[in-house]
Order: structure tokens, then sequence, then C-alpha cells
């Protein structure tokens, strides 16, 4: 047979591969705590190829992998300083306005609810609600102070947790280093029969997760800061607390605006209740819709093809369903790479008498 000639697989080569993927979901399943390092630092250092690369043209890899590794550590360790202490604050006095929210809904909203929807007579235990709140919301404050207690007591699994944490940027540090090598190996253990396909495929795969994670990562920030600043313009107290959570959840379209708006609209009416500032909280949600429909999203994403949000939604569900918190990190790769081969098995069914049997002439024999 010639060396040219595509060479169909046997049936144990099949076996093999379907033991493979089995042993590769136990192992992800048995050792999930672990690899969660391995897989955020690989990440991390996907991220960052590009610019490693790119630096590669003026110094060595070495250099330039050292510099960008500078960079994200500096960029980490900036976001951390300046977000922390305003998350903090925030939540706070969230906590601390807990009764006020539950005045407003139960004096305000739900009358308003019953006399326009016609719901005096249904009671949705709402006065037990609002009096657990009042009751226990003091005791919510000291969530964090329980949680890092339980990790000090548990000495193990805090040293553990620290471990793991020191882990994750030497890792990085030395995935980042050995990129292209170890991409390189992994082409060179590939059959060669199979080499150009598999290496086309993880092209486009490469070309939908840097659309994605490059891209919309980068929108979704950009969204979360434009909104923080916008609601802090107004005084809202909850403006970056608000702006973050609307900007994270950008990353399914529209998602963002809607839980971020209602979020907003719900603060400024408790702390202004006036029309004034709801049309400027309006006015800063589309304000930073056009941005992303006009700047952020053309000039990040561009048109490379990204996930549909409904594979970003089903993706993120099954991974922390199934595999937990590494599954989470998982879930956008998987589908991604999933995705790409959908769109190629279905181009081969297109294309195969299965689908069109009139212009492929086909004969079906009789029984």
């Amino acid at each position: 047979m010639a060396s040219g000639t595509p060479q169909k697989m046997t049936d144990s080569q099949k076996w093999l591969i379907l033991a493979v993927a089995v042993g590769l979901v136990w192992f992800l399943r048995a050792l999930g705590p672990v690899l969660t390092p391995f897989v955020v630092s690989a990440i991390l250092a996907y991220l960052g190829d590009p610019l490693a690369d790119r630096l590669e043209k003026w110094m060595s890899r070495g250099i330039a992998v050292a510099l960008v590794f500078l960079v994200m550590t500096l960029v980490l360790v900036l976001i951390l300083l300046i977000l922390v202490p305003l998350l903090e604050n925030q939540i706070s006095y969230l906590i601390s306005q807990l009764p006020v929210y539950a005045d407003w809904l139960q004096n305000q909203v739900w009358p308003w609810l019953q006399q326009r929807f016609g719901l005096q007579g249904v009671d949705l235990g709402a006065d037990q609600f609002m009096i657990l709140i009042k009751e226990n919301w003091r005791q919510a404050g000291g969530i964090a102070a329980y949680v890092l207690s339980g990790l000090t007591q548990s000495g193990m699994a805090f040293f553990g947790f620290i471990g793991l944490m020191f882990l994750i940027p030497v890792i990085t540090f030395y995935l980042l280093r050995d990129w292209d090598k170890l991409l390189l190996r992994l082409r060179n253990l590939l059959p060669r029969y199979a080499e150009p396909v598999i290496s086309k495929l993880a092209a486009e795969s490469d070309e939908m997760l840097g659309a994605f994670f490059r891209g919309q990562i980068l929108v979704m920030l950009a969204l979360g800061v434009i909104y923080s600043i916008g609601l802090s313009l107004l005084g809202l107290k909850l403006a970056v607390l608000i702006g973050l959570v609307a900007g994270l959840l950008s990353i399914v379209p529209y998602l963002g605006f809607a839980v971020g708006l209602i979020a907003a609209l719900i603060a400024v009416v408790v702390q202004y209740g006036d029309l004034l500032h709801i049309f400027l909280v309006l006015g800063v949600f589309v304000v930073g819709q056009l941005l992303e429909g006009m700047v952020l999203t053309p000039w990040l994403v561009g048109d490379r093809i990204g996930l549909h949000p409904v594979v970003v939604i089903f993706a993120v569900l099954a991974g922390a369903q199934l595999f937990g918190f590494i599954g989470m990190l998982l879930a956008l790769p998987v589908a991604a790479v999933l995705n790409v081969l959908l769109r190629h098995v279905s181009y081969l069914y297109r294309d195969s008498n299965l689908f069109d049997r009139e212009t492929k002439k086909i004969k079906l024999e009789k029984p």
C-alpha cells in the first residue's frame, strides 16, 4: 500500500481510543482538585503565548516569557489590590442595607404587584421572609470570618490550598516558556496519516478559542470597568459590585446588560428614589451597549467565530455538574473543540451519499 494512501482504523484502534477517552474522564473526576492549578496555568500560558511569540522576534524566548509573566503578575496584583478593598466595602454595605431592601420590597414593590396584577389574595410568605432577613442580616457579615476560621482550623487543607496557589505562577512560567516545544512534541506524536487533519482541526479550535478567550474576556473586563465608572459617577454606593457582575455576565450576550440594569435600578431607587437617577442609570447601560457593539467587539473580537451563547451556558453548567470547578475551567475549551468537530462532521455528512442520494445516484439493494 502506498504511503500516501489513507488508512482506515482497525477495530483494535477504535477500542483503544474509546479506552483512552474513558480513562481520561475517570482521571479528571479522580484528580480534579489536584489538576486545578495545572488547568489554570495552562489557560494563563495559552493567553500569554501569542504576546511571547511576538516579543520573541526581537529577543530570546526566555526574556520574552519573563516580560510577559511579569506583566501578567503585575496586572493581577494591581487588580487584586484595587478590587478587593472596594468589593469588601461594597459587600459589607450591601449586607448592612438588607433590612432597607426588605422594607422596600415589602412596603412598596409587593403592594404594587398585588394591585397591578390582582394578587391581593396571594400570600407568598413575604412577611416571614422579611422577618427572617431582618433577624439574621447581621450574621451574614460573619460568613467570611467563618469560612476563614474553618480553613485555619483544618491545617492540612489550608496549607494545601496555599501550596496550590503558589504552584500556579510556577507552572504558568514553565508552560509559557516551553509552550511551543510542547505543542511540537504533541504534533510529532500524532499518526502521520492523521496529522494534517488533526492539525487543521486544532488550528480552527485555536482560532475559536482565541476569539473567545482573548477577545470576549477583554470585552467583559472593559464592560465591567465602563459600568463601574459610570455608576460611580452617579454616586451609586454599589457601583463597582454591580458593574463587575454585569461585566462578567456579559459572557452571554445581553445577560450582563439585563442583570446589571435591573440590579442598578433597584439600588438607585432604594438609594435616591427619583426619576433623574433612574434615567441616568439607563443612560450608563445604553452607552455601555453602544460601546460594546460599535467599538469593543469589532476591535477586540472582530469577525472571528465565537461560541453561541446557548453553548456557553450549557458547557459551563454541564462541566460544573460533571467535574466541579475543574469542569468549569475545561468546559469552554472542550466546547470549542467539539464545535469545530461537529462542523466538520456536518460537512462530511452533506458531502456523503446519505445526505444527497439523488446526486450520488445510490442504488438501494432489495432485501
